[in-house]
C-alpha cells in the first residue's frame, strides 16, 4: 500500500508554478517516491516527464555542463514544454549556480529537485535561488502519517474519536512510532527484527554517504560517538566542554558536527526563553531527535521515558513550523519543557508520558505561571483531559493526540 504524504498535495499545486520545486530531506524520509507520485500523475494527464538520479553514475554524465544537460531534455521532451525531475541534487558541486544558470535561461520546462543534503540545498543553493524556487521540508511520517496508513485510512479526520474509544490500539500505536519512528521503510518493514535491520540500514548510509561526503572524511567514528552521546541526552542541557572532554574533541569541532547534524535533518536545537539573564541558563542548548527510532537505533536502547517529550516536540513543529520553541530553565532547577511564542504571549507546555489522575501542577510550571502569568498554559499526558485555574492562567490538561493546539484560544 503507498503511504500518503501530506506534502503530496502542496508540491502538485506547485507544479503550476515557475519556480523549481525544492524537496528536501533526510536521506530515505521518501523524496524519490513523492517526485515518482508527481511523475505518475503528470504522465496520466498527459504530460512529458524525464528524471534524472544523481546516485545513478550515467545520469550524472548529463549533468558535466549546462548545455549537456539541456541537450538531453530536449531529446527526451522536445522543445515546448515537460517536467525536469532531478534526484539528489547535492552530488552535483555548485548546484546552486548550475540550477540557476539554467533557470536563467527561461526554458519552457517546470524543474522538481530534491536532495538529502541540506547543508548544500539550504546553504549555497538557496543562497544561489533566491526568487527562483520555493522550499518543500519533508521529513519521515508524522504520527498522523504513520496512524493513518496503519490503520488503512479508515479514520482520516476523525482521530480524537478514534483514541479516546481505541484506547488499546493507540497505545500500541503510540508504542510502535515511540520506538521505531516515521521512516516509511521502517514502517513498511513486518517485524521488530526487520525494522531495526533498516534503522542499521539508514543510519549506516547516513555516516557513510551523507557524512563522509560533507565533511570529507572517510572514518566517521567520532561524529558517530557524538550522536549516540547526544541520543542519551534527548532532553538535557548539552554542555559543549563536556562533550569535548569525554569524546577528546575540540569545542571547535564539536560546534561543527552539531551545525552538519542540524542540517541533514537529524536533530533539532531549542534554546532557553529568558527575560533574567542573572538567574536563567542562557547558553546551553537542548537538543531533540528529528526521528525517534533513528535516535533509539543509535543509542542502542528502544524504551526511554524521554522519547515522549522528543515526540511532543516534533508534534509541535509540525504543526507549528513558524512558531519560536524554547525550554525554560533556572538555576534553582525549575523547569518548563517547551515555550512556544505566540503573539499572545509565552504559552508553556509540560509533557507527562502518563495516565495523569490528577489535575497537580509541577513545581516548574508553578515556578513560570507566578513569574510571567500566561493566560494559559497545557500540560500533555496520554489520558486526562481536564482544565483548571491556578491563579489567572487557564491550565488545560490534554491528551497527546490533542497537543495540535491550534483549536485552543492561544
Amino acid at each position: 500500500m503507498f503511504i500518503k504524504r501530506k506534502l503530496l498535495a502542496d508540491l502538485k499545486a506547485h507544479l503550476s508554478q515557475k519556480e523549481i520545486t525544492l524537496i528536501v530531506g533526510p536521506r530515505q524520509a521518501g523524496k524519490t517516491t513523492l517526485m515518482l507520485a508527481l511523475k505518475k500523475y503528470l504522465e496520466e494527464k498527459g504530460e512529458k516527464t524525464v528524471f534524472f538520479n544523481l546516485d545513478i553514475e550515467t545520469d550524472g554524465e548529463y549533468f558535466t555542463s549546462q548545455a549537456k544537460l539541456i541537450q538531453k531534455i530536449q531529446l527526451e521532451l522536445g522543445p515546448y514544454s515537460g517536467f525536469v525531475f532531478i534526484d539528489e541534487i547535492q552530488r552535483k558541486e555548485n548546484a546552486g549556480l548550475f540550477l540557476k544558470g539554467i533557470y536563467d535561461m527561461n526554458l519552457p520546462y517546470k524543474f522538481i529537485v530534491s536532495g538529502s543534503g541540506s547543508l548544500e540545498l539550504k546553504e549555497k543553493i538557496q543562497e544561489s535561488l533566491v526568487g527562483r524556487k520555493r522550499i518543500f521540508p519533508l521529513f519521515p511520517l508524522s504520527f498522523e502519517e504513520f496512524v493513518n496508513f496503519k490503520t488503512e485510512y479508515r479514520y482520516e479526520k476523525k482521530f480524537p474519536l478514534f483514541f479516546a474509544l481505541e484506547k488499546e490500539k493507540t497505545a500500541n500505536l503510540l508504542e510502535e512510532y515511540l520506538n521505531f519512528g516515521g521512516y516509511p521503510r521502517v514502517v513498511l518493514a513486518p517485524t521488530a527484527p526487520e525494522k531495526k535491520a533498516v534503522l542499521q540500514d539508514i543510519y549506516q548510509s547516513y555516516l557513510e554517504k551523507d557524512i563522509s561526503y560533507l565533511l570529507k572524511i572517510k572514518k566517521t567514528e567520532s561524529f558517530g560517538k557524538l550522536v549516540r552521546l547526544l541520543a542519551s541526552q534527548v532532553a538535557m542541557l548539552v554542555n559543549f566542554s563536556e562533550l569535548s572532554s569525554t569524546l577528546g574533541l575540540s569545542a571547535e569541532t564539536i560546534k561543527n558536527y552539531l551545525w552538519y547534524l542540524e542540517k541533514t535533518f537529524i536533530l533539532q536545537k531549542i534554546t532557553p526563553y529568558f527575560k533574567n539573564l542573572r538567574k536563567e541558563i542562557t547558553k546551553s542548548p537542548i537538543y531533540y531527535f528529528c526521528d525517534l527510532g533513528l535516535r533509539n537505533y543509535s543509542l542502542g536502547s528502544f524504551s526511554d521515558g524521554f522519547l515522549f517529550q522528543n515526540f511532543v516536540f516534533n508534534l509541535l513543529k509540525e504543526k507549528y513550523p513558524g512558531e519560536k520553541i524554547h525550554f525554560w530553565r533556572t538555576k534553582d532547577k525549575a523547569e518548563v519543557d517547551f515555550i512556544l511564542e505566540t503573539p499572545q504571549g509565552p504559552l508553556p507546555l509540560e509533557t507527562k508520558y502518563t495516565h495523569l489522575k490528577e489535575a497537580k501542577l509541577t513545581r516548574g510550571l508553578q515556578s513560570f505561571l507566578k513569574k510571567y502569568q500566561p493566560k494559559q498554559a497545557f500540560i500533555v499526558n496520554l489520558s486526562l483531559k481536564k482544565t483548571i485555574f491556578w491563579s489567572k492562567t487557564k491550565v488545560h490538561f490534554i491528551p497527546f493526540w490533542e497537543t495540535p493546539i491550534h483549536t485552543w484560544e492561544v
